[in-house]
This record gives C-alpha cells, sequence and structure tokens, in this order.
C-alpha cells in the first residue's frame, strides 16, 4: 500500500512515509475525497497533538468532510512542528503544559490565547516553519535544532540525529550557535520543567 502524505517533519513538511510514530496531530481537513492534501497546511489554529487510541473511538484516515490525520515520531517532532497537547485525549499533559506556561509567562491563559502565541511564532502566512537562532549549550532537552543540515534532538550532552522511523546514535552537543528548529514559547516550556513524550531510540 503506498502511504499516504500525512507524516510531519520537524521541519514542518508534511510526507508520504510508512512510520507512523507515536502521536497523531489536527489542523482540520487538508485533503480531499482522493485522500490527496492541497496547497493548504492547516485550516484553523488550533494545532493538536493526539493519543493514537482514546476511548474505543476508530477512525478510517482521511475520510471525506473528516479532519485530516496527521502523525509524528514523537511529541519533540510535535513541539518542532508547532503542535501543544490536546485538551481532551491527553489531558494530564495539556495540565502540566498549561502550568509550565503559567511558570514561563505568569499567567494561566486559556487553549485559545496558547494557539493565537504558538501561531504567530511557528508559521508564516507563506507557509514557512519560523526558526530562530540560539547557542546550544543551555538549549532544554527536548529541542530540536538543525545540526549539519539536518534534524537533531537535544538530549542531556548530545544530539541525536533525526529519522521518520527513529533517532539515531547520538553525537556530541555543540557548543556552538545553532538553528533551533522547535518554536521559542515551546522552548520556553520545556525550560520550566514540560516532560515530552519520546520515542523509545531517544537516549534517556
Amino acid at each position: 500500500m503506498v502511504p499516504l502524505q500525512n507524516r510531519i517533519l520537524p521541519t514542518g513538511d508534511i510526507v508520504a512515509h510508512p512510520a507512523r510514530g507515536l502521536f497523531m496531530g489536527n489542523r482540520g481537513i487538508l485533503h480531499d475525497a482522493h485522500q490527496t492534501l492541497g496547497p493548504a497546511r492547516w485550516r484553523h489554529p488550533h494545532w493538536i497533538t493526539c493519543n493514537l487510541s482514546f476511548k474505543d473511538r476508530h477512525r478510517k484516515v482521511m475520510s471525506p468532510g473528516a479532519y485530516t490525520e496527521l502523525f509524528f515520531l514523537d511529541e519533540a517532532v510535535a513541539f518542532a512542528a508547532g503542535h501543544r497537547p490536546c485538551a481532551e485525549c491527553r489531558r494530564a499533559a495539556y495540565n502540566a503544559f498549561t502550568a509550565a506556561w503559567s511558570r514561563a509567562y505568569g499567567t494561566k491563559p486559556g487553549a485559545k490565547d496558547i494557539d493565537r502565541t504558538l501561531h504567530a511564532a511557528r508559521i508564516t502566512r507563506t507557509r514557512q516553519q519560523i526558526r530562530h537562532a540560539a547557542p546550544c549549550p543551555p538549549l532544554p532537552d527536548g529541542t530540536i535544532i538543525l545540526h549539519d543540515d539536518q534534524p537533531h534532538l537535544v538530549l542531556g550532552p548530545h544530539l541525536q540525529p533525526w529519522t521518520p522511523a527513529a533517532y539515531m546514535p547520538p553525537v556530541p552537543r555543540p557548543e556552538t550557535e545553532v538553528t533551533v528548529l522547535t518554536p521559542k514559547p515551546l522552548v520556553d516550556i520545556l525550560r520550566q520543567g514540560y516532560v515530552l513524550t519520546l520515542h523509545p531510540s531517544a537516549l534517556t
């Protein structure tokens, strides 16, 4: 079976790949009756990260008129793409996320406030991922950066190269400034102690 174009990369691109990963995402209806994506990469600013299973609900992927199911290797990739935890199927993670947001910014916002802030920090009107430069040594675990022009996960003293199916063996964390793919507000959330669910191939 030919894989559908529903796999999100840390760079924000949506590609066809057989590996599904640990989480599903929602940005609205992006596909047509033939399960093909058009030019749109979102229909609303409420980009969420969902569990693959919840309350015995079953979905046929890319059904007509239903939201497009998007998939991530893990939550670090979902963060890099600008998604937050779903308040329904991932309530405990959402509560931890909003608590970290409160510690970072001094207020406890609603989901719409969070989504407006994230949307301004993650994507341009021309569908370009917003990236920023930062020194690598103080970046929190779970941040995804570009290193040698490829996405890498920051974890302890190491970086782990990302691939669609797994993280590769670690390399030393550089001492230089790097290009950060994870939006700035989500880096702040990681600094405040939010713990991501990482793929088993990531070192712990």
